[in-house]
């Protein structure tokens, strides 16, 4: 599949997948040593991280635009950049809403979902290595239920921690803090699985 004049988008898409990872443990590290004196400087620093992911997509976008041979279709390399790159935003989202909601510490189960977060980015890391050579991969199907096992797994997370958080929490201002962060934290898994559909329809059309 992959021809020489092709490793222009699959090293876009490797870079993307790349900044998606970095985002995703910088998400973890903030989570788990939670300082909120530092959550402005982590701020700055993902916002970095996705300023470069946005500089890939729109290269990958404007070759798009000119050129004449694609290694799959032009709507689909158009639809795994923008996939690749909401999963950046959806990580980006949860630091704001933890800085505007005023978050001052951390519940255990935004610990487990930001672990799930960032193993779900591993394994896209691996599964957008591995799109070049699809038809010879032996892991590209597993790593796609791996991330649709994770989704699964951080739905089931977060309606448990709706319901501790709604019958638990006496104070409404966290209430309504921790429901943003928890939905935030879930579009981010719903984004990667996203990326693992939109892989698994390449490799169908394709085959």
């Amino acid at each position: 599949m992959a021809r020489k004049n092709d490793s222009f988008y699959f090293d876009g898409f490797r870079e993307s997948a790349a900044y998606a990872c970095q985002a995703a443990h910088l998400l973890s590290e903030v989570m788990h040593n939670f300082d909120p004196e530092q959550l402005k400087d982590s701020m700055e620093q993902m916002h970095r991280i996705e300023q470069s992911a946005d500089k890939v997509r729109h290269r990958l976008m404007d070759e798009l635009v000119t050129a004449f041979i694609t290694p799959f279709d032009r709507e689909d390399i158009g639809q795994l950049s923008y996939m690749l790159d909401d999963v950046i935003d959806s990580i980006e989202g949860v630091l704001d809403r933890m800085y505007y909601d005023n978050v001052t510490d951390v519940r255990p189960e935004a610990l487990q979902m930001t672990e799930m977060v960032a193993h779900a980015c591993d394994q896209i890391e691996g599964l957008i290595g591995e799109l070049p050579q699809f038809k010879r991969s032996k892991t590209l199907r597993e790593r796609v239920f791996a991330i649709n096992t994770i989704e699964t797994d951080a739905d089931h997370v977060f309606i448990e921690a709706m319901r501790t958080l709604h019958t638990t929490c006496t104070d409404p201002l966290q209430v309504f803090a921790w429901h943003d962060v928890f939905r935030h934290l879930e579009q981010c898994a719903d984004d990667c699985e996203s990326v693992a559909n939109v892989v698994d329809s390449i490799v169908m059309k394709n085959s």
